[in-house]
């Protein structure tokens, strides 16, 4: 019995061939055998883990793989016992690593980003490496479970800065792609920079485009809207929100949708993708601008940051009579000036009643002997002019007898 004891308290031997090898564009593969010189009573298990005891698994086979972005040094550490317990006397571990690809680590690109638009089509940008040349020509490699093979991306195009390059990517769209991503590769055909990898889930960076809006009216005071959705999406899996900008108060609402449904009967025709949604207190005298955006919600997916472009607007709504405002500014000038002249005559009316003039008694003595004044003026003048006249005509008269006395 004790030496049965001692069996059993021995630690199992290790894996043996562990070996690592690259599939498609990330899915790194690692494969061993079982330890030689197991009990026959053994049943074996295997207990694999990446570095600081990450994903830890127990599982009976004997490969391991794992979709991991190839841009650092990957280890994997496998080792055996003899049940799904990893105290009860596990092996030693054994580790394999992959090295990432040779090259300059700051030649490689930066800011890689993929992002799914509307389930049609992946758009990658990127930014050159430190260290790369201006003069590179890049080339993207794309791979998913949907694709016999690895693809060249053809459409190379630059924005500024960045570099870009789109894909069809619609093979997947009716597939449980919740399991599914896209493995990305970006390098120069030259070899002159170092490759940089990337994997995008499927359930992320995805970004609709924008809806459709088909109908807008006025009931009970309130504002119905009723749009379309994008294609490729169910409705339950897009979050949504309204704005709506009045032109006479200038204001900009916006209403966050999460479920809605049509309901009224003035909607009409097939309702299938449709999405309802009321407004309420929006006056119908003025002219109301309605936009829609949409984004996915975490029902379906895993990131719900990216929102659509905002749909072509449609109005809705009476535009006030440019004519009334115009009447307006030319009568109300016209009414100020006319009530400032009666209240200025208001005034001075009001002035004379509270302060009467008060009467001027030489004034009045004036006006009594004015008049005689002016004749005894007039007859002084007169006496005058009759005494210069007299004595004109006695000098005149006196010359003449002298004359006549003299001859």
């Amino acid at each position: 019995m004790y030496f049965l004891c001692l069996i059993w308290t021995e630690s199992q031997p290790p894996v043996t061939n562990l070996s690592v090898s690259v599939e498609n564009l990330c899915t790194v593969i690692w494969t061993w055998n079982p330890p030689e010189g197991v009990s026959p009573n053994c049943s074996l298990w295997y207990f694999s883990h990446f570095g600081n005891k990450q994903d830890k698994k127990i599982a009976p086979e004997t490969h391991r793989s794992k979709e991991v972005p190839l841009n650092e040094r990957i280890c994997l550490q496998v080792g055996s016992q003899c049940s799904t317990n990893e105290s009860d006397n596990p092996s030693i571990l054994v580790e394999k690593c992959i090295s990432p690809p040779e090259g300059d680590p700051e030649s490689a690109v930066t800011e890689l980003q993929c992002v799914w638009h509307n389930l049609s089509y992946m758009k990658c940008t990127w930014l050159p490496g430190k260290n790369a040349s201006p003069d590179t020509n890049y080339t993207l490699y794309y791979w998913h479970s949907s694709l016999g093979k690895i693809l060249q991306c053809e459409d190379i195009y630059r924005e500024g800065q960045h570099i870009g390059c789109s894909f069809a990517l619609t093979e997947v769209k009716d597939s449980i792609f919740e399991q599914h991503s896209v493995q990305i590769m970006v390098k120069d055909n030259a070899g002159k920079i170092r490759p940089f990898f990337n994997i995008v889930p499927l359930t992320s960076h995805v970004k609709p485009d924008p809806p459709h809006i088909k109908k807008l009216f006025f009931q009970n005071g309130d504002l119905y809207v009723q749009w379309k959705n994008p294609q490729n999406f169910y409705s339950r899996c897009l979050s949504y929100q309204v704005e709506v900008n009045n032109s006479q108060t200038e204001t900009r609402d916006i209403f966050s949708v999460e479920e809605a449904k049509c309901q009224n009967p003035e909607f009409e025709g097939d309702l299938e993708g449709t999405i309802c949604f009321m407004v309420p207190g929006v006056l119908p005298d003025t002219v109301n601008t309605v936009r829609i955006r949409v984004k996915t919600n975490k029902l379906c997916y895993e990131d719900d940051k990216l929102w659509s472009n905002w749909s072509q607007a449609m109005s809705i709504g009476k535009k006030a009579d440019p004519t009334f405002y115009i009447a307006m500014l030319l009568i109300i000038p016209v009414i100020v000036a006319g009530a400032i002249i009666v209240l200025l005559l208001y005034l001075k009316r009001l002035k004379i009643i509270m302060f009467p003039p008060i009467p001027d008694p030489g004034k009045i003595f004036k006006e009594m002997f004015g008049d005689q004044n002016d004749d005894t003026l007039h007859w002084k003048k007169y006496d005058i002019y009759e005494k210069q006249t007299k004595e004109e005509t006695d000098s005149v008269v006196l010359i003449e007898n002298l004359k006549r006395a003299s001859q």
